[in-house]
């Protein structure tokens, strides 16, 4: 299980590239974890926020990505700092100059998670693997 939110202010709207970055969130969660992320356990979704105060609240152009990522314990101290440090490397490097263009706060935040679940993706999986 690794499940990513990623949570944007609306008025970063047409400044990146939404898809492109759930899809290199994705994509690392699957090529860069050497297997420790199942691949059928893997989400990843954005939420477009509307409603938001940043800092003092007078930055009209003021923006945050955060990005929340859950995952099942297990993971060595060792894995979690070396892939999302590689992880939020990437994320920087796919927005580009948006830093340099406006006033943008980018956090990363990881939880390990208990919980329960159904799935029946990685029946699909092994069947067309």
């Amino acid at each position: 299980m690794a499940h990513a939110t990623v949570e944007w202010t609306d008025n970063l709207e047409g400044e990146f590239d939404l898809k492109a970055l759930l899809s290199l969130i994705a994509e690392e969660m699957r090529e860069r974890s050497d297997g420790v992320f199942p691949v059928g356990g893997i989400r990843v979704r954005a939420i477009r926020l509307t409603d938001y105060v940043i800092a003092d609240g007078k930055g009209a152009d003021d923006a945050f990505i955060n990005i929340d990522v859950k995952m099942g314990a297990g993971r060595s101290e060792a894995f979690r700092k070396a892939f999302f440090q590689q992880m939020f490397d990437a994320v920087k490097a796919q927005l580009g100059d948006l830093f340099e263009r406006r006033p943008l706060a980018l956090s990363l935040y990881v939880e390990e998670a208990e919980g329960w679940k159904h799935n029946t993706i990685h029946a699909r999986l092994k069947k067309a693997g």
